[in-house]
């Protein structure tokens, strides 16, 4: 072909994409493959192809991990929080902050965050979160001595500060990088790392510190913990050097491709929050997501008080029960997050995930004073599978609600109410508990749960991101229909001869 017939570079580009979708099942284009022979291009009729790489699934492990290594420090002192005391010589409450510090530091600098990651994109946002994670690591590792909390409290600084860049992207990954069936899994997953990494901080140090009397042996045990933390916080951390990428070269979905070719200049991050603040339905989701993973926050940060003060002495079996309730919901969370992509119901597996969660709260605030663990391990497990299950669900709701705002900005309202609310219940709870006994301060948390539900029952479904992708499958196959296309991503006509 020559003149009027010859391809641009750009159309080239295209063809060459299209003649690997033969090859590769993975690149799809609406509207079936191109023919390549005898052809004219029309490029203003081009609809944009979209593809799937398998580098997909290394990313989001790669977060994943590194999510996990996080978390873990989240609750790393509170599941021994007696050692703890003793070792550094300060009060419960104190030890509770070294959990809060997480929530606290999330409040304030979510918001910069967001704006650098909408600016800066992914790969930015994971080198600072890895960066600060090794930081905070090796500090604590230099902490390992009884005259220096203010140095193992820098230290958890650190990492906290690295959870901010961390908590809120499961659901960016997973809309920038997988196919409209594949992101509620690929949130799940995202998520999935986050509870593995607090299961590991709940069984872990238990083992790794024991109880001793000796102060000496003590600063060991804990030393030896800091420093396996570290070496697995370096690691990621070149890892995530070398291996993590930006976005694919070509959008896994249409309503990326739109999400693409909005301008820079025209995105204002203020108008975007504007805009979330006044979505009501959003606004609702906002609060009921915050009062549930606020809840779980309590009894994950309290957990050890509450089994000390029924079970003396079973430190360890504290950690097994909090591996339990983490371990159930990250199987809730794969669960919910493979059901959601198959049936699309957002607000129905969202509601009777938490009334379950209510439900499941009940049960186990009314059973944990029986005096037999293994029922306490079954309560917690049951409890674990919908509260933590219900994470990735939240995410996934507030995407679908929200469209097309920057799901980074979403997640991260989502995740700054849960840290209010986190604060809030720690303190009350933990100041029922001393004033009034464990119950009350169980029956507590259930009062909120229920206003969660009921206010979760009344949002307003309204799935925009479903709604953006099928009416582009339309387009597409209107076009194809009516014989102007015979692919996604060019009009062909006969070449003359």
């Amino acid at each position: 072909m020559s003149g009027d017939n010859e391809l641009s570079d750009g159309d080239k580009h295209y063809f060459e994409v299209a003649k690997d979708s033969e090859k590769d099942p993975q690149i799809q284009f609406i509207g079936g493959p191109l023919p390549l022979n005898d052809i004219n291009v029309s490029a203003d009729k081009r609809q944009p192809a979209t593809r799937l790489y398998k580098k997909r699934w290394l990313i989001v492990l790669l977060f994943s991990s590194y999510s996990l290594c996080n978390s873990y420090q989240w609750i790393q002192y509170g599941i021994i929080n007696n050692i703890f005391m003793k070792f550094y010589g300060v009060d419960t409450f104190t030890i509770d902050w070294m959990s809060m510090i997480f929530m606290l530091t999330y409040i304030p600098f979510i918001f910069p965050v967001t704006w650098l990651l909408d600016k800066k994109g992914l790969r930015v946002i994971a080198l600072i979160a890895t960066a600060m994670n090794c930081v905070g690591t090796w500090i604590k590792v230099a902490s390992a001595r009884p005259d220096l909390f203010a140095v193992t409290f820098l230290g958890q600084f650190c990492s906290s500060f690295a959870q901010v860049f961390i908590l809120g992207m499961p659901s960016r990954i997973a809309s920038v990088w997988f196919s409209s069936e594949e992101v509620s899994t690929a949130c799940s997953i995202g998520v999935f790392g986050n509870q593995l990494g607090i299961a590991i901080g709940f069984l872990v140090p238990p083992i790794l510190v024991p109880n001793v009397e000796d102060m000496d042996e003590l600063a060991h045990h804990i030393r030896v913990m800091f420093y396996i933390t570290a070496g697995v916080a370096t690691v990621l951390f070149v890892l995530v050097v070398i291996v993590f990428q930006e976005q694919p070269e070509i959008p896994p979905t249409q309503s990326q491709v739109t999400a693409r070719s909005i301008p820079p200049e025209e995105y204002s991050y203020m108008a975007s929050i504007k805009r979330l603040l006044c979505n009501k339905p959003f606004i609702l989701l906002i609060i009921s997501y915050g009062l549930n993973v606020g809840c779980f926050y309590a009894v994950g940060t309290l957990l050890n008080r509450m089994i000390i003060e029924y079970y003396p002495g079973e430190e360890v079996n504290a950690g097994r029960i909090g591996l339990t309730i983490v371990i159930a919901g990250m199987v809730g969370s794969l669960i919910c997050g493979i059901w959601l992509d198959r049936t699309k119901t957002y607000k129905q597996t969202t509601l009777a995930v938490y009334l379950m969660s209510f439900l499941g709260m009940i049960v186990f605030a009314f059973t944990l004073d029986l005096g037999h663990l293994w029922v306490v391990f079954i309560t917690a497990g049951a409890l674990g599978f919908f509260m933590t299950g219900y994470l990735p669900l939240g995410f996934e709701f507030a995407v679908e609600l929200t469209y097309p705002e920057s799901e980074g900005t979403s997640s991260g309202l989502l995740n700054c109410s849960a840290q209010v609310f986190g604060i809030i219940f720690i303190i009350c709870q933990g100041k029922i508990i001393d004033s009034f006994g464990i119950l009350p301060g169980n029956i507590f948390l259930c009062v909120f749960l229920l206003i969660g539900t009921i206010m979760t029952g009344v949002i307003k479904s309204d799935l925009r991101r479903q709604k953006a992708n099928k009416l582009a499958k339309e387009a597409a196959e209107k076009e194809c229909l009516q014989g102007t296309d015979y692919g996604a991503t060019a009009l062909i006509t006969p070449s003359p001869l």
